[in-house]
């Protein structure tokens, strides 16, 4: 299986998720991708795949979203797109691509849906525990 991950190795949530689809036993497709933006049509076809809203996409911490006034309603979803291709940290991380989807990793747990083998345990940067193991059954 190939996995892709947009990747900010500034970002936390990102580092968790790209250690935790490692964990997993893949080694992904890593895209930095403030050196290397994906193209318009790669990026209009991640939010088409993940099913979501452009303005769920858009980052706001960190970026020039205010100074750019992108809280204001006026903005069409091709305008929106335009500013993140202008200016690449607005895109929210880390979105990874697998073959069972495409998602925005926030918070970095769910990428665990999309990994082909699943992680028992894992422990954050923040010493955060995630754990998939079930506790029905009496185990």
């Amino acid at each position: 299986m190939t996995i892709t991950i947009y990747h900010n190795p500034n970002c936390g949530t990102s580092r968790n998720t790209l250690a935790m689809i490692r964990e997993s036993g893949e080694e992904p497709q890593v895209v930095e991708y403030l050196k290397t933006p994906p193209s318009r049509e790669t990026l209009v076809d991640l939010i088409e795949k993940m099913g979501v809203p452009v303005r769920d996409v858009l980052r706001e911490k960190g970026t020039p979203f205010a100074e750019l006034g992108l809280g204001e309603d006026k903005w069409s979803d091709d305008q929106l797109i335009d500013f993140m291709m202008e200016h690449p940290i607005l895109i929210n991380r880390p979105i990874v691509v697998s073959e069972k989807g495409v998602r925005l990793c926030r918070p970095s747990e769910l990428v665990l849906d999309l990994l082909p083998n699943a992680i028992e345990r894992f422990v954050k940067e923040d010493g955060e525990v995630v754990s998939t193991a079930s506790d029905a059954g009496g185990q």
